[in-house]
């Protein structure tokens, strides 16, 4: 009897006697544990050097402290924590319990182990062909690579270092053919964990877990020791994300709403998750965040042959339809105009709540060309562009992005010089004046400023610019000198 446990219980050293003894393991005492038993109680009282635990039966379980401290060094238990270890032995000072066997131990000890179940601790050495050299009770074990985990194993070096529970599955030549298993204590406790939350839980529970592992269709969420729970990609968040990484972390605490349980083929508990049905939808709070007329930068989320849909907001996404995609530009395919992932400017043009539409506009968040165009040109002035294309009633030509003019065919005919205008192609470059400017219509009609006849392009033309062209280009001073003699006549 230990002298911490004679004082625990009020014995005095010297005192234990067959009488005591007799009263520990009467009733059953702790018979009805055995070495291997998982035993799950509640701390009676932490001493200097072990912990004291209600095992449920007339024996206490005892466990070194030095097996429940932190990485501070602190012990991690308090009186009244439950907590949950194994049987790995017993005297008259009670049951002695243990996270797992570790340490110094002789083969006895390695073949309890096997018999009774019981975790044994190891050091992953290093990698071998087809597993892992794992040192446990100072000696050499293999653990093959499927062994040590339940999931598939991308990097083995990933374990290599790191100190791990195991169940011994082979003991063979007085030990020296030790073959172990992690995967098989992982499924061991994961199956106790799910019979156990299946009786406690129920789909549209709330649960919380820690984030163990990411794929490229969701994160893994451990809800209890040994049993993960899976949160769908399109159910981590209600904005549109390409991997689980851009929105959750391993290691990471998260809440997850229970949608689904099952089990598959081999029996298992499957659990899926969301994290998006317990965060707030952004549509119920859309029409305080966005107002119709607002200019917002969002990203292009998907394309479509009518048009892009940009997200604004994480769960709002809206439509620009191509017809809204630029004035300068003509576009067929949103494709030939942006990309996925690509950081747009946008003009919100409608907002439909109950229908979760909103519509966009990229070419009226960037400004209308046409606006400040009957300022910007007038008629009789001397420009310059390039050619788009010939069409058989006369030939377009943009001035800027956005502002094309027409050059029609009659005007090309009456000109004094056709022949440069006829052999023009698309992406010439060409002098030309403005003929007449229809702003609301978006149209600009295009002379060559020579036309014979009826002089079109003269009657929109100001009398100044008139007169400089009647001058033969002598310019501002020709202008004056042709007025100051119309005026003597």
């Amino acid at each position: 009897m230990s002298e911490e446990f004679k004082e625990r219980n009020g014995v005095e050293s010297g005192e234990e006697s067959f009488a005591e003894l007799f009263e520990q393991y009467s009733d059953g005492g702790g018979d009805d544990l055995n070495v291997g038993d998982k035993v799950s109680g509640k701390v009676i009282q932490v001493g200097e050097t072990t912990v004291f635990v209600d095992t449920g039966t007339k024996l206490d379980g005892v466990v070194e402290k030095e097996e429940l401290l932190d990485e501070d060094g602190n012990c991690s238990v308090k009186d009244g924590d439950t907590v949950e270890l194994y049987v790995v032995g017993r005297d008259s000072g009670g049951i002695k319990l243990s996270k797992a066997i570790s340490g110094i131990g002789g083969l006895a000890m390695l073949e309890e182990a096997k018999a009774g179940g019981l975790p044994v601790e190891g050091k992953v050495e290093s990698t071998c062909k087809g597993g892992f050299n794992v040192s446990i009770l100072q000696r050499r074990a293999f653990c093959p690579v499927s062994q040590i985990d339940a999931r598939f194993v991308e990097d083995p070096e990933e374990y290599v270092g790191k100190t791990l529970e195991f169940l011994v599955t082979k003991l063979e030549q007085r030990g020296r053919n030790i073959v172990i298993s992690r995967r098989a204590l992982i499924e061991r406790e994961a199956a106790e964990s799910a019979a156990s939350f299946v009786e406690e839980t129920k789909v549209g529970d709330e649960v919380e877990g820690t984030v163990t592992r990411l794929a490229g269709f969701g994160a893994f969420v451990e809800i209890m020791p040994g049993l993960d729970g899976l949160v769908h990609i399109s159910q981590i968040s209600h904005g549109r994300i390409g991997h689980p990484e851009e929105a959750v972390t391993v290691g990471q605490k998260v809440k997850a709403k229970i949608t689904k349980m099952d089990r598959d083929d081999k029996g298992r508990l499957k659990i899926s998750l969301s994290m998006k049905e317990l965060a707030q939808d952004p549509w119920d709070t859309i029409s305080s965040t966005f107002a119709e007329g607002d200019r917002v930068t969002g990203k292009v989320v998907r394309l479509a042959d009518f048009g892009a849909f940009v997200e604004i907001a994480p769960g709002i996404d809206g439509l620009v339809h191509v017809s809204e995609m630029s004035y300068t530009q003509r576009v067929n395919k949103p494709a030939d105009f942006v990309s996925e992932g690509q950081q747009v400017a946008v003009k919100i043009k409608s907002i439909d709540p109950e229908k979760r539409r909103i519509g966009l506009s990229m070419k009226d968040a960037e400004g209308d060309p046409w606006m400040d165009v009957a300022d910007k040109y007038q008629t009789g002035q001397k420009v310059t562009g390039t050619v788009e294309k010939q069409e058989q009633f006369g030939i377009f030509i943009q001035l800027e992005p956005g502002i094309t003019g027409l050059l029609p065919k009659s005007v090309i005919a009456r000109s004094e010089n056709p022949a440069p205008f006829e052999k023009l192609h698309a992406g010439d470059t060409v002098e030309i004046f403005i003929g007449e400017v229809k702003a609301g219509e978006r149209k600009i009609s295009l002379t060559t400023g020579d036309v014979q006849g009826a002089d079109d392009w003269k009657q929109f033309a100001p009398k100044k610019q008139q007169a400089a062209a009647s001058t033969g280009g002598m310019g501002m001073l020709g202008a004056a000198l042709q007025e100051a003699f119309d005026k003597k006549k």
